[in-house]
């Protein structure tokens, strides 16, 4: 990366606009996320986040505005994005071994390496499972393993290239909490070793909230971006979702209470009806 792009940012959006039909997802974003920086993207069900992912792997063209990766247009398969998708349970019977997994990260699109970059390729997987701690389990069928090993060899794949961008979609989803903080402190450890930018869409906010730098909300084609302190306030969600909605901080976490489609687990407290964001 040039010393130019790098200053511009790893990613940058300006004016962005994406439609989808008659519906207007969001317009006129401006946002720069830079080296190292953890960007947190919240929004209910069909705000446009994984939208927003799209867009940046290059599969979706921007309906106005202007995108740029790295100082240029996003590309498929570029080796300098990494990708965790959302977390599924994989077939038992599926025959692929852990490291089978993670190699797909660097030649999923190909037929396979050919024979003088075999060696340089082992290196590589045997390098991103050590970074996520999957050395034990490289060699088992990745269908017996637990939903929070599987993540684990995925956060592996999206690495393996060596990105310098790494966007996260959903990685949380299905998993308890202890899994929740484990996939959470493997993308923070990346990001701080290596300076890769992190855009993380998730309904967590509270496993991710000790590490991230800023948040992308967006609701209904509003947003707000700001640090936590900046954006998860009654003020801001109120103005967003366009009902009376209350944040409350306690012990660390945070509570949003009366907006029904927010990006939470629902956590209901007889007394006072609260959602706890990242509740089970």
């Amino acid at each position: 990366m040039s010393a130019a792009q790098t200053r511009q940012g790893t990613v940058s959006l300006s004016g962005a606009e994406l439609r989808r039909g008659p519906r207007t997802l969001w317009s006129g974003l401006d946002l720069d996320i830079h080296p190292g920086e953890f960007v947190a993207v919240l929004g209910p069900n069909g705000s446009g986040k994984t939208t927003l992912l799209q867009v940046l792997l290059g599969l979706l063209p921007l309906s106005a505005g202007e995108v740029r990766v790295h100082g240029e247009e996003p590309a498929r398969g570029s080796s300098a994005v990494g990708y965790i998708p959302q977390q599924r349970a994989l077939d038992p019977l599926t025959p692929l071994r852990g490291r089978d997994l993670v190699g797909l990260g660097l030649d999923g699109h190909r037929w396979g390496p050919g024979l003088r970059g075999r060696a340089a390729r082992r290196r590589q997987v045997h390098a991103a499972l050590a970074q996520v701690d999957a050395l034990d389990y490289a060699d088992a069928p990745v269908g017996s393993l637990s939903g929070g090993e599987q993540q684990r060899l995925r956060v592996a794949q999206a690495l393996v290239g060596d990105p310098s961008l790494l966007l996260a979609d959903e990685p949380l989803l299905s998993l308890d909490l202890a899994r929740q903080r484990e996939v959470v402190d493997l993308v923070d450890r990346r990001r701080r070793t290596h300076d890769t930018a992190v855009v993380f869409v998730t309904h967590e906010l509270n496993p991710v909230l000790p590490v991230v730098d800023r948040i992308l909300y967006l609701v209904d084609g509003r947003f707000r971006i700001g640090t936590p302190d900046e954006v998860m306030t009654s003020e801001n969600l109120t103005e967003l979702y366009r009902t009376d909605v209350e944040v409350v901080r306690v012990r660390g976490r945070i509570l949003v209470v009366g907006a029904e489609d927010a990006p939470v687990h629902h956590h209901e407290e007889p007394a006072a009806g609260r959602q706890e964001v990242g509740a089970r």
